[in-house]
Formats: C-alpha cells, sequence, structure tokens
C-alpha cells in the first residue's frame, strides 16, 4: 500500500507563527494535509491522538525541544518509524550529531528552501510507503505463524502465551521496549519454520528417531530464512534462530553456550519449556505446575537453562505473576553451585 501524497499527513512543529504559516501553505499547495503543534509537548499530545505520515519540526522550542520530543517517539515501538525532518538554523556540529543519534531522518534549514522541502518529504513519504509494505508482510507472517501452530491441536494457544509469558519477564528484568517488542513478537514467530517439518513427525506420538530428529532441527535456521527479508523483524531474528540452544552448548542449530545465546532467545527457550511441561503433548501428559517447576529447577541444575534467568521466571510463577492457581505450589530452594 502507497501512501498518496493528497492523502498523506504532516505535522509541523514550531513555536514561531510565521514557519508554521509559511510550511503549512507550500505543503497544503502539494496536496498534503497539515496538522501544527507549536512546541514538543503539543506534538506528543497530536501523535498520541493520531500518528501522522512525517514529522516536520524545529530543534529549540520552549516546553519540550525538537530534539527530545523526537527521542521520545523513537523510545515507543509505537511510534519510532514515523519519518522526520529537523528544521534549524543553527550550524552547530554537535547539534546534528544528537539529533541523528537519536533517529532524525533528515535536516532542513531556516530559512528553507520550498524545492528542497518537497523534495526531501516526498523522498521521506516514499521510504513510509515501503514501511507500510514490510507491516503488510509482517502481518502475513504472524498469520503463517499461527496456521503452523494451528496444524497441531495440542498446542492451540501457545504462541500466545508465550508471547504473554516472555513479555513479562522481559520487562521483569528490565529489558526496554525494542526488546521487549521482539520477545512479544518472537513468542508468536519462534517455530515458523516448522512449516517444512511434515505432520507425521511434528504429531508423532512416541520419540523421534534419529532422522526425523534432524529434519526437525532444521526449523530454527528455515525460519530465520523466512523472516530475514523483513527488515521489521531483524530484532526478533536471535529468538527464531536460537530459541532451541541450551546453556550447556548441546542445544542446536550452533551449539552456542552461555551468554552466547542471545538474551531474548533465552527468554523464549524458558517460557518455552515451561509452556510445554504444563500442557499436553503428542509425546507426554501435563504436569501440574509443582511437577513442572520440580522439573525446571533440575534441569537448571543440570546446566541446562540460564540460572538467574530461570531463578526469576520460577520466582513470577510463584508470586502469580504468571498466571496460574498457586496454591498448589510449594516454595523452592534454589541451588544452582
Amino acid at each position: 500500500m502507497s501512501i498518496d501524497k493528497k492523502a498523506a499527513e504532516i505535522l509541523i512543529v514550531d513555536d514561531q507563527e510565521i514557519i508554521l504559516r509559511l510550511l503549512e501553505e507550500t505543503l497544503k499547495s502539494e496536496g498534503y494535509t497539515v496538522r501544527m503543534a507549536t512546541n514538543g509537548m503539543e506534538a506528543l499530545e497530536s501523535v498520541d491522538k493520531k500518528q501522522p505520515d512525517l514529522i516536520i519540526t524545529d530543534m529549540l522550542m520552549p516546553k519540550l525541544n525538537g530534539c527530545d520530543m523526537v527521542s521520545k517517539l523513537k523510545e515507543s515501538s509505537e511510534t519510532r518509524l514515523i519519518p522526520t525532518i529537523m528544521l534549524t538554523g543553527l550550524f552547530d556540529f554537535e547539534h546534528k550529531v544528537r539529533a541523528l543519534e537519536i533517529g532524525v531522518d533528515d535536516f532542513l534549514g531556516k530559512p528553507f528552501n520550498r524545492i528542497e522541502l518537497i523534495t526531501k518529504v516526498r523522498a521521506l513519504l516514499k521510504t513510509k510507503a515501503y514501511i507500510d509494505q514490510l507491516e503488510d508482510a509482517e502481518t502475513v507472517i504472524f498469520s503463517l505463524a499461527l496456521a503452523i501452530e494451528g496444524r497441531d491441536p495440542y498446542t492451540n494457544g501457545h504462541c500466545q502465551r508465550l508471547s504473554e509469558y516472555g513479555s513479562k519477564l522481559a520487562k521483569k528484568i528490565g529489558l526496554d521496549d525494542l526488546h521487549i517488542d521482539a520477545v512479544r513478537k518472537g513468542g508468536v514467530i519462534h517455530d515458523i519454520g516448522k512449516i517444512v517439518v511434515p505432520d507425521s513427525i511434528l504429531l508423532k506420538p512416541g520419540k523421534l528417531n534419529r532422522e526425523e530428529y534432524e529434519i526437525m532441527k532444521r526449523h530454527p535456521e528455515e525460519g530465520e530464512r523466512i523472516c530475514k527479508p523483513l527488515k521489521s523483524l531483524t530484532h526478533v531474528l536471535p529468538i527464531i534462530r536460537f530459541h532451541q540452544e541450551r546453556w550447556d552448548g548441546t542445544g542446536y542449530p550452533d551449539k552456542l553456550v552461555g551468554d552466547q545465546i542471545p538474551l531474548t532467545a533465552r527468554i523464549i527457550a524458558i517460557v518455552d519449556f515451561y509452556d510445554a511441561l504444563i500442557t499436553v503433548r503428542p509425546y507426554k501428559k501435563a504436569y501440574n505446575i509443582q511437577e513442572s517447576m520440580e522439573i525446571m529447577e533440575t534441569e537448571t541444575k543440570e546446566n541446562k537453562w540460564d540460572p538467574n534467568l530461570m531463578k526469576v521466571f520460577l520466582d513470577m510463577i510463584i508470586s502469580g505473576e504468571i498466571d496460574h492457581h498457586i496454591s498448589e505450589i510449594k516454595p523452592i530452594i534454589y541451588d544452582y553451585s
């Protein structure tokens, strides 16, 4: 889906009335819809009500300056992809470096040149259209992942639970919004590579033989291959590829050891293990919460799982932060030495 210039909505932010009116007149003459704000705080409130397709903002303003306003937008997964042009009369190298570091896409000097303004606006809106197309493709990927999950009646709701459990654990240990978003998405699409695994293997009630296991082991790499073209999923790729790695190096596909395994992948691996224990699978019964926690503790002592991360997760189960009946859970004494 492309952004037609007549439909594109641009938010302009400046504390000088004359600049706002000149920008408004220029952009409207090109067919764009224009909204205005006089400082960064007003701009954030405007974006919160409705996201624009592009923001043009002054650098120095009262209440909240342009750099701080853009920085707040870039911190949120909901707004970080909105393209921004920074208007400034400053020729100070340090200010431009600061703006680039926080993610400003382009600059425009004051007083602005009409042709330069329109050229930069068109270029960034074209980029925004490509991003929107990637988001549409991302939606297809998520639908495919849920369809693959639907092949196995024993894993109904598995992806959503992993997304929820993983996000809670990621927040608990203080990960930033980008990595929490990676875990949330990774919980849903981590097993998308199982599209290459036949039902005869995926739904086999007994233990897989060597040949079948080798086929199953292909799914992390296949999942990475499927999702790699989507730049919007770059931060999720480590989860897709490495969620079957183990702390002691016995996992696959790369036999990573300890903290060589990306933290987001370790999070999904642990919550995946937990969900597999508490649910019925073709090859096993469902364990109750107490049994599941004891198995997880035992395997952590055997060096299969990140001990610090596992301790946090088990504490969350006991405290009720992971939604389950906790009356049957006894306190666990941790000893991973």
